[in-house]
């Protein structure tokens, strides 16, 4: 049995995991990278040989770095079954398509833009929506806690994540030349007592080896009070300067937590009336995903539904579909809350809404999610006094929040709490982490006696020697 760490192997960005046997081999999760943009487009174009003769996909959810580039791998060849929790097979009709049209809309915009320039080399999208109908025509929607078989000699089981909606952790146990081994992979592991979702599992054991992602490894969130407290805060300090709060928020998991939020801060009369504009198709979309799914909500969302009625829509909520109905925004007067994705602003509305509000010191950014390297998103969070936006550079005068508490992510003591409770025997492989974050929480670890690996990208482990 030998493990290959393909992506999110000392990065936080696409996830691709590569399990072989001698009955043959599966891949966990194929994630677009981002960031850089030319390292990035050159390694969606190529995926590993070794990931698209793979016999069997698993997916543990619809985030585009862990999904992303699954279109990208059938176009490349890859024949076989894509397993995944029905939430996420019915979020990845949405984020596929979404992507295709974004990198097809992005490629016209950027050729035209460019096409008198002798140095430009014309860009064409990594997929379009006909290898996505592929991609998708493989999806096998597969419940919680229903074991399955991807592959000879391997049963393979998702439990609850509690990172969005659909996500999994992925437990394998694979017999392999007469020795049974259990694997459990966290994917991106979510926290106890967030809105909406139900709570993280402890899979069954015992485990032998835990893959388990490590974003922030080396420090803790805010409470959900605290979540509550702080988005107030900000809100009614932006709309006193007579300002706006620009939000990028991923459309999956985040837009919906947001919603959520606001419902309960304006029941509670601790915000202002103002308009809140969803500007993105995508999240729209993926919000009627949620409603379709309430069986993945906890008990207080819940009762919070029965109480309330639709957690997600209420008064002075504006949902934009259209492109007129999206460019309508900029000639309203006075504050708002604007919500839009992508959630790092690489790439969708959130461009044009920052262009339009980044100069304007009346105006928050407010960031509410992890923003890998070299990412807009990342520029943004570290508060850099120029940014770039459709290659213009621009002054950075609004004021930008960050804001952790909104982390769907395990914080290092939920991730430590994990470890606790899984109790594996054998070793912990590091994945989905920066290099800081990952040796704080390889030394904590090992403290507690567990022998922990950080694996380099496209580094190979054979775990038939141990």
């Amino acid at each position: 049995m030998r493990l290959t760490f393909f992506g999110a192997a000392q990065e936080v960005t696409g996830s691709l995991l590569h399990i072989e046997t001698s009955a043959g081999s599966l891949v966990v999760d194929c994630g677009m990278v981002q960031g850089r943009r030319a390292e990035a487009s050159a390694r969606n174009r190529k995926l590993p040989a070794a990931a698209v003769h793979a016999d069997a996909a698993l997916l543990t959810h619809a985030h585009i770095d862990h999904s992303g580039s699954l279109p990208t791998l059938v176009k490349a060849g890859f024949k076989g079954p894509i397993y995944a929790t029905p939430a996420t097979a019915d979020l990845c009709d949405y984020m596929l398509r979404d992507s295709a049209r974004i990198q097809e809309a992005d490629a016209a915009y950027l050729n035209r833009k460019w096409q008198d320039d002798p140095t430009w080399k014309p860009l064409m999208p990594l997929y379009d929506e006909g290898d996505v109908i592929k991609t998708l025509a493989r999806m096998r929607p597969t419940p919680y806690h229903e074991s399955f078989t991807p592959l000879a000699g391997v049963s393979a089981t998702f439990f609850e994540a509690g990172h969005i909606l659909g996500s999994a952790q992925l437990v394998l146990d694979v017999e392999d030349d007469g020795v049974l081994r259990r694997l459990l992979i966290t994917g991106d592991l979510g926290r106890s007592g967030l809105p909406i979702l139900k709570d993280p599992e402890t899979p069954p054991g015992p485990i032998d080896y835990l893959v388990m992602e490590s974003t922030y490894g080396d420090r803790n969130h805010g409470t959900v009070a605290q979540m509550h407290d702080d988005l107030a805060r900000v809100v009614s300090e932006t709309t006193s300067r007579g300002g706006r709060v620009i939000i990028p928020a991923f459309a999956v998991g985040r837009t919906q937590e947001l919603l959520y939020v606001l419902h309960e801060l304006f029941k509670a009369r601790r915000l202002p009336k103002i308009p809140i504009y969803v500007d993105s198709p995508l999240a729209i979309s993926i919000t009627e995903a949620f409603r379709r799914h309430p069986d993945c909500f906890d008990a207080e969302t819940q009762a919070f539904l029965r109480e309330h009625g639709d957690v997600f829509a209420f008064d002075g909520v504006h949902f934009t579909q259209s492109r007129e109905a999206s460019m309508a925004i900029n000639q309203v007067e006075g504050p708002a809350i604007i919500i839009s994705a992508s959630g790092m602003a690489e790439a969708g509305r959130i461009l044009h809404h920052l262009r339009r509000h980044v100069e304007d010191p009346r105006n928050t950014v407010l960031i509410v999610g992890f923003m890998a390297q070299h990412t807009l998103g990342r520029r943004l969070a570290e508060r850099r006094d120029r940014v770039k936006l459709w290659g213009v550079e621009r002054d950075l005068r609004a004021r930008v929040v960050v804001l952790d508490a909104f982390s769907a992510h395990a914080g290092q003591r939920d991730l430590l709490a994990h470890v606790s409770a899984c109790k594996p025997s054998r070793r912990i492989f590091l994945v989905h982490g920066e290099a800081g974050a990952q040796d704080t929480l390889a030394a904590l670890l090992r403290t507690q006696g567990h022998t922990v690996t950080v694996p380099a990208r496209a580094e190979s482990i054979d775990l038939g020697t141990e």
